[in-house]
């Protein structure tokens, strides 16, 4: 309580009694504290949400730019083979045919098709895959053989037999070859 000294017109306060009386009793604080730990609790329950909410959206956003730039890869598997048989038919045409007028024109439309499909190729992300001279990559190429190779390095692509090919960052088809092995030690036997 505060007391008053009229002779001096001056109050003592005193601390005792202004703590005691200014206090709020122990139930009325505890409501408030309980209060302000499920604002804390609710107030983390919304960031966790609204972080939940945001990564949602980006892997979404992820997933469709995803889907909308590999949409053709079924159709480009597809279309692999028409690049395939193009290549051999151009392989299979005997250079005097390629000289022969009836054929000369023919030749051209196949090879003017071939190169179309190269560029549509290109167009949509779709490269091919260097295999000749590369050290083999499982991610790219698959061994189908072994070859015995004096002028390449064990493990070096030598044989292609299909082309393999990439669609952005992906792989399509894996590139079949065949890889450069160490000569076989020959051993002299004599008679």
């Amino acid at each position: 309580m505060m007391a008053v000294d009229e002779t001096k017109g001056n109050m003592d306060v005193n601390p005792e009694a202004t703590d005691a009386e200014n206090a709020p009793p122990a139930e009325a604080a505890a409501p408030f504290a309980r209060l302000e730990e499920e604002l804390e609790t609710l107030r983390n329950e919304v960031l966790y949400a609204q972080a939940e909410t945001q990564n949602v959206r980006r892997r979404l956003e992820r997933e469709k730019a995803e889907a909308s730039a590999y949409a053709a890869t079924g159709f480009a598997r597809d279309m692999l083979s028409v690049a395939d048989n193009l290549a051999r038919a151009l392989a299979a045409i005997p250079e005097e045919h390629r000289g022969n007028e009836a054929m000369k024109a023919f030749v051209t439309g196949i090879e003017m098709t071939a190169r179309e499909l190269e560029t549509v190729f290109q167009r949509n992300g779709i490269v091919r895959i260097k295999a000749i001279g590369e050290k083999l990559d499982p991610n790219r190429h698959q061994a189908i053989m072994e070859m015995e190779a004096t002028d390449s390095e064990p493990g070096t692509v030598v044989h292609e037999m299909q082309p393999g090919y990439m669609i952005k960052d992906r792989l399509l088809r894996p590139a079949m070859v065949g890889v450069a092995k160490a000569p076989a030690a020959r051993v002299d036997v004599e008679a």
